[in-house]
């Protein structure tokens, strides 16, 4: 074959075919059949010049001019930002709507033990004074607590604490598929570290400098570690009492929305974080800085149980909607 002749012979063809895949997005419902039958054309053309062997570089040139038809052709898909839209709107809303039940029991629970402890704590001089010398205590309730929060410059202290509490939700959540018992561990470890600190706050008059600290952040950090925990204590119930469902299908259709539950708590703990670094320690008007974090939790609240419950009952189920629907097996 005289390649230099077939080249002549149908370069047209392949430039045309550019053209069209250069301008993909402007074409007329003509222009796209005909995009698609160039396509086919030179699909064939490329499977002769490469079969002769002679000539590398236009090989490659219609190879990748083959690729871009091709992705052209089957490649369609909604922008990214649709996609971060319809997760945010739909997807991780309805999914914490879903499991409601899951993490407002762990919240119950969580702030029950905390409760309890501040109370036994807060009543109790020896429990208070078994916990450390007089005068650590004493300097934490006077000036460690609240220095905390202005110690570091807010940004910096922010992207310290979201780091710090998306890891412990991610804890939360993951270690729940070891049969429930870390998740609980982590959401009692965290209850009784608050418990404690409110604990001694209280026994020493301080009560209101707690609160006046612990809201403004608090409402919507601990939501987001008890949405985890709750999350995580599903995955592992999953696989204890998978119903009727085999159990490792199971914890798939489980395990796919909680992965996209830990995605959005990235964000919710963002607000969170912005909220310790910028607003606790720095906004002076107590009211105003519980204000911000009541107002904070009221929309996350709102978000879940308004915009998720209308993506719920409009079937929206947080899992993948192409996923396989059968397993592959041997034989």
């Amino acid at each position: 074959m005289d390649l230099d002749v077939f080249a002549a012979a149908h370069r047209p063809s392949w430039e045309r075919l550019d053209h069209l895949v250069r301008r993909r997005r402007r074409l007329s419902g003509a222009e796209v059949d005909e995009l698609v039958e160039l396509y086919q054309r030179v699909s064939t053309h490329l499977s002769v010049v490469r079969s002769s062997g002679q000539d590398p570089v236009l090989v490659g040139w219609l190879s990748g001019l083959v690729a871009r038809a091709r992705s052209a052709v089957t490649g369609a898909h909604e922008p990214a930002w649709r996609d971060v839209t319809r997760f945010f709107v739909r997807t991780f809303p309805a999914i914490l709507y879903r499991l409601r039940w899951w993490w407002v029991t762990a919240s119950l629970s969580a702030l029950a033990v905390s409760i309890g402890v501040a109370a036994w704590i807060a009543t109790n001089p020896e429990v208070t004074s078994a916990i450390g010398p007089p005068e650590q205590i004493r300097a934490y309730v006077e000036n460690d607590f609240a220095n905390y929060y202005v110690e570091h410059p807010g940004a910096s202290f922010a992207a310290q604490v979201w780091t710090n509490n998306a890891w412990v939700a991610a804890q939360a959540l993951i270690l729940g598929v070891f049969l429930c018992l870390p998740t609980v561990y982590v959401l009692l470890l965290n209850a009784v570290n608050l418990g404690v600190a409110g604990g001694l706050m209280f026994a020493h008059g301080k009560g209101d400098v707690f609160l006046g600290l612990i809201i403004p952040h608090g409402l919507l950090e601990l939501t987001a570690v008890f949405v985890a925990a709750g999350v995580g204590v599903k995955l592992g119930w999953t696989l204890i009492a998978p119903g009727a469902r085999p159990r490792l299908q199971a914890l798939a259709e489980e395990a796919r929305p909680a992965i996209a539950v830990a995605l959005g708590l990235v964000v919710v703990l963002f607000v969170s974080g912005l909220i310790e670094g910028l607003v606790t320690g720095w906004v002076h008007i107590t009211w105003l800085r519980i204000a911000i974090g009541v107002a904070a939790e009221v929309l996350f609240l709102a978000y879940v149980f308004v915009l998720g419950r209308a993506a719920h009952s409009a079937g929206e189920t947080g899992d993948i909607d192409a996923r396989p629907q059968t397993a592959p097996v041997v034989g």
